[in-house]
């Protein structure tokens, strides 16, 4: 679980200072509560809804009561990505307030057809976890769980589509788009330049490393077999490396607000960090690969071990991206075995 929000800590003043009031709100997932923003400016409007349940609305309205506003006051909603822990709420509070929803445009189809894309979803989650190794029952028993927890977020409609570089102009402000995916193929990032902030969201948590989750991309068809992609996932982590890249550049930022955990202020040392993170692990995997060839689920094992099925395809995901991050080097190849899985295996001669 990550760090809680710190109300009186220098960062939470400077952003309060910045017309930004950061309210967290409750999720049923592990990571704990969700960071969303109140933007006090013209429009009023919210960065992120919180998961769609009652404790998170009741969490919401009384917030927003003692910074003297209502649900009914918000102008505009900016959904940061396709997670639901984020965006939950969306739907009810627009339809409260008579406020637009704003979001990546790629986003639009996939959450006014919510259900039908968390299920496609699932079948390609399903079709990975098969070809690198989770045994059936493990894969079977997280469709279920995934399915049970669709509930906590909900079809939405995006009335104002955003485009990657594009300017959000307030009364006081301007809100900089920037499409950073990874985390989340949907992950978009708000630089205030002016005021030296950047609305992270999922993207840069100083408290825990993002998970670069491998995910079902946007433009990939509802009814296009879901196996056929699983040769060809993205590879996440490297996507992810590229976009800290991006972000690692930008400047001037001395305030990073996260989806999750504290606020803080040095973006290019927490990035240099997660990189040292990720070349470690690679290297870890590294020398199990040598030792003899393995499925991504067994190199998951090894290193976390038989964790929960909750957690199954999470550390398979992070398995993946640091082998993908090899075979980039030329250090690994992945090979199909007779069971139609794929092995990993040292490379007689890495590239240079």
């Amino acid at each position: 679980m990550s760090a809680l929000w710190d109300a009186a800590s220098p960062e939470a003043a400077l952003a309060r200072e910045r017309g930004i009031h950061c309210i967290p709100l409750p999720t049923p997932f592990g990571i704990g509560p969700v960071n969303t923003y109140l933007i006090d400016d013209d429009p009023l409007t919210l960065v992120d809804t919180g998961p769609n349940s009652g404790l998170a609305l009741d969490a919401l309205e009384s917030e927003l009561k003692l910074l003297g506003k209502r649900i009914e006051d918000l102008e505009l909603i900016i959904l940061s990505h396709q997670h639901m822990d984020h965006l939950g709420l969306a739907e009810i509070v627009a339809r409260r307030s008579g406020a637009p929803v704003a979001a990546l445009a790629s986003l639009q189809e996939p959450l006014a057809r919510y259900d039908e894309w968390m299920e496609a979803d699932d079948r390609f989650a399903a079709a990975v976890m098969i070809r690198h190794g989770i045994p059936e029952e493990t894969t079977l028993a997280l469709r279920s769980v995934s399915r049970s927890f669709r509930g906590w977020g909900a079809p939405t409609t995006v009335s104002r589509c955003l485009e990657d570089g594009e300017t959000l102009t307030f009364r006081d402000r301007k809100l900089e788009v920037f499409h950073r995916p990874g985390h989340s193929p949907s992950d978009t990032i708000f630089f205030d330049r002016a005021n030296r902030t950047l609305l992270a969201a999922d993207h840069l948590i100083a408290s825990v490393s993002s998970n670069p989750l491998i995910a079902r991309p946007l433009e990939f068809p509802i009814d296009v077999p879901e196996e056929s992609a699983a040769v060809e996932r993205p590879k996440s982590l490297m996507i992810y490396l590229d976009s800290l890249a991006e972000t690692m550049a930008m400047e001037p930022v001395d305030l990073i607000l996260p989806g999750h955990g504290p606020g803080f202020t040095d973006h290019v040392a927490l990035i240099e960090e997660r990189r040292r993170l990720h070349e470690r692990r690679a290297n870890k995997l590294m020398k199990l690969i040598e030792a003899n060839p393995r499925t991504g689920y067994e190199l998951a094992q090894a290193l976390w071990g038989n964790v929960a099925v909750t957690q199954a395809y999470l550390t398979l995901s992070e398995a993946l991206g640091h082998v993908d991050l090899l075979i980039a080097e030329g250090r690994v190849s992945e090979r199909r075995g007779e069971d139609g899985r794929s092995y990993f295996e040292a490379s007689s001669s890495p590239t240079s």
